[in-house]
């Protein structure tokens, strides 16, 4: 009898995210360790876990590590190094990564570049057009009017998308923008509806969509004031039913995945669409990303059955069409994002966090993003801090968990948006 092949991963990342990911692929006995570069709080705190602290674009450090440490596969978690070419560097060494080469990760480092292949798949999205010079941008706003939408053309941590109400606004934030040293925008049409957000599994050859969610990206309640990375997320979304996953696999997903093979771009990893639902029920893509949404995935993540493991490495050695279908606990699930007052602004660090065990004992799980530990005492270390994730029978439930155990936390300043879910909450 074949001896079950144990696994080594290194995650490369320091959010919510990674942590979730961290803590899903440890609860299998297949995976003996984990090193995450370069990690957070949470992390540091996991057994058969280790931090390393490199930079996520030390591509050489990282390479090295992989080497020493015997590594079986790496698990790209951010943008940045997906954008920078790591993937493709690590497979110039032979290494298993799961996540998609430079090419393909302009998906979301460039949304000119994802506007064109989404006209090339023939998928629906919002009107667009892409401008270098400050002066024709302005005057094109002018002529279509607001509410309109300014995109920079390139990474933005989230928040490099303004959604103006008015012409006044939409030219400000183009100047803005500019002088922040993007040197192309997107000014896209404004689309009205309800947001989802639909993960997939792919190794550039088969799709397995994560179940949907739906992301609160504003820091305020009700949707208001800037946009964020994100300020929590709930799963699956109720909007997306069966019927509308399989139009979007088959007028979004698969068109994009076609598209990219016809390019000759191996896309194995993550592929992330940003959804508007029309009024009319029509999905129409607002953006597309190259990995795992954050703070969609510990919504997400706590809700699958099938060893994450196993479809990771799938997708890595594409052979996706041989794992059985996925599997999901029954329930739902909602995460409440904690941040540092003054988020996504200017914030403070090292404020000393308390009541995490108080929280884990109410049943939720607490992913840590923003922290870390010094003098043996768990501090923040970013902007958003913790994801405070409950799973109940139906919303209401899950949704009075997460808020139960987000009282549990305590440090100097800290923020949460107290509306997560509202929409859903009686379905």
């Amino acid at each position: 009898m074949e001896r079950e092949r144990k696994l080594k991963v290194l995650l490369v990342g320091n959010g919510g995210r990674e942590h979730a990911l961290a803590s899903k692929l440890l609860q299998s006995g297949k995976v003996q360790q984990i090193i995450c570069v370069p990690g957070n709080g949470g992390t540091a705190a996991m057994d058969r876990c280790q931090n390393l602290s490199l930079r996520v674009d030390d591509f050489e450090g990282i390479g090295r590590c992989v080497s020493v440490h015997n590594i079986s596969m790496v698990v790209v978690g951010p943008e940045l190094p997906l954008s920078l070419g790591i993937t493709d560097y690590l497979k110039r060494k032979n290494v298993q990564v799961f996540g998609p080469s430079k090419e393909g990760a302009q998906i979301e480092s460039s949304k000119s570049w994802a506007k064109a292949l989404m006209d090339e798949a023939g998928i629906v999205t919002a009107r667009s057009k892409t401008f270098t010079d400050a002066m024709e941008a302005k005057a094109y706003v002018a002529l279509q009017g607001a509410p309109i939408v300014v995109k920079a053309d390139g990474l933005a941590a989230g928040k490099g998308v303004v959604v103006a109400a008015t012409v006044e606004e939409a030219q400000a934030a183009i100047d803005e923008l500019f002088e922040n040293n993007y040197r192309t925008l997107v000014i896209e049409e404004y689309l009205t509806g309800q947001e989802v957000s639909v993960l997939a599994l792919t190794d550039g050859l088969t799709i397995r969509p994560l179940l949907p969610a739906q992301d609160h990206k504003r820091i305020g309640d009700g949707d208001t004031g800037a946009n964020t990375g994100g300020m929590g997320a709930y799963s699956p979304a109720p909007i997306a039913t069966p019927e509308l996953m399989e139009r979007i696999g088959k007028e979004v997903l698969e068109p994009a995945i076609a598209t990219l093979k016809s390019r000759n771009i191996d896309y194995r990893g993550i592929l992330y669409a940003g959804l508007m639902i029309t009024p009319a029920g029509e999905p129409k893509v607002l953006e597309f990303n190259c990995r795992f949404g954050d703070p969609e995935t510990q919504a997400i993540l706590p809700l699958l059955e099938t060893p994450l493991e196993d479809l990771l490495l799938a997708c890595a050695e594409q052979r996706l069409a041989q794992q059985p279908p996925l599997v999901w606990k029954s329930g739902v699930s909602t995460c409440v994002v904690i941040a540092a007052g003054g988020y996504p602004g200017n914030y403070q660090k090292g404020r000393e966090i308390t009541g995490i065990g108080e929280a884990e004992a109410l049943g939720a799980d607490v992913f840590h993003a923003g922290t870390q530990v010094k003098q043996q005492k768990l501090v923040t270390d970013g902007g958003r801090v913790l994801g405070v994730t409950a799973i109940g029978d139906n919303f209401e439930e899950a949704i009075a968990q997460a808020y139960a155990a987000v009282d549990c936390i305590k440090f100097d300043e800290m923020y949460y948006r107290r509306d997560i879910g509202d929409r859903v909450r009686k379905s």
